[in-house]
């Protein structure tokens, strides 16, 4: 009797880029990629909500410690904002706070009432998000039956477009299909909120799909319901996506591998340092002396 196959096991290091199916948590494709790849060491940056689908990042053994970094990029989005309902949740998840008819607007009133939510703009959070309150996320202090009032954030959206305005059938409520590019930390849910607001019928969001998160897009994103193991992108390969690469000597390399401070200096904090063999060792930032300091050493 022939004994059973061993469980795969990764060591190796690097990022995919997972195309998020619908119904599935961000936490739940980390659980995946673990049972795929044979290893605890997984996380990704920039959580979608279940509802949503599309680009999350997704960081294997040491390029988990790029994740807070990557995170920060801006991102594109598709989505679809229901007009002429609020809910609890802002999205379809959510249950509804009354309905306003909505079937009298335009394609030209919507896409006037947007124009305010683009640029520099303080947006309100919905109650319902990851951020923390007191140490809870905000979302546990809703369903534990709890008042949430977060406070105002700036953030920056760059285009916030209409694409098509469509009746829903059997109801008084319009369907906006939009595009929306934004700083890290804009909920699209929000807009749609607000967006709702303005109107004076209130709104919700029923469908996301993220389609960048900086230079990471949907091309040759991976399904994760596969059952073959994904290959990873190398993590030098996934830092000269997200930031300046600078190559180093041998000499640069060993004092990087014990994160001493280089007099080079470096063009952004962070920079990529990529050693004479092409692996990505560290990123660094500038320092006051003219040099450059360690933001994280990796290996």
């Amino acid at each position: 009797m022939s004994s059973p196959t061993p469980p795969l096991t990764t060591t190796a290091s690097g990022v995919l880029v997972v195309d998020k199916p619908s119904g599935w948590t961000s936490h739940q494709v980390v659980g995946r990629v673990r049972r795929l790849l044979g290893t605890r060491k997984v996380g990704h940056a920039g959580t979608l909500d279940p509802m949503a689908t599309g680009v999350l990042i997704v960081g294997v053994n040491r390029a988990t410690r790029l994740l807070g970094h990557l995170a920060l990029h801006d991102k594109s989005y598709l989505a679809t904002i229901r007009l002429g309902e609020a809910t609890t949740t802002d999205d379809a998840e959510g249950e509804s706070l009354g309905r306003t008819p909505a079937g009298p607007l335009d394609a030209a009133t919507v896409a006037s009432a947007m124009g305010p939510f683009r640029g520099d703009i303080l947006q309100v959070p919905s109650a319902v998000s990851a951020i923390k309150v007191d140490g809870r996320r905000a979302y546990a202090r809703v369903r534990a039956g709890e008042q949430v009032d977060l406070k105002a954030r700036p953030v920056h959206v760059s285009r916030f477009d209409l694409l098509a305005l469509r009746p829903v059938p059997g109801a008084d409520l319009v369907d906006a299909d939009v595009v929306v590019d934004c700083s890290s930390g804009t909920y699209v849910r929000a807009l749609a909120r607000d967006l709702g607001r303005a109107l004076g019928v209130g709104g919700h969001l029923t469908a996301l799909r993220r389609t960048r998160i900086g230079r990471y897009d949907l091309t040759g994103a991976i399904d994760v319901t596969c059952d073959d193991p994904p290959p990873l992108m190398p993590m030098a390969d996934a830092a000269a996506l997200s930031f300046p690469v600078v190559r180093l000597d041998e000499a640069e390399a060993v004092a990087v591998g014990y994160g001493r401070p280089l007099a080079r200096e470096v063009p952004a904090d962070p920079t990529a340092l990529v050693g004479p063999t092409g692996d990505l060792l560290a990123l660094y930032r500038p320092d006051d002396q003219g040099g450059s300091r360690p933001v994280a050493v990796l290996v």
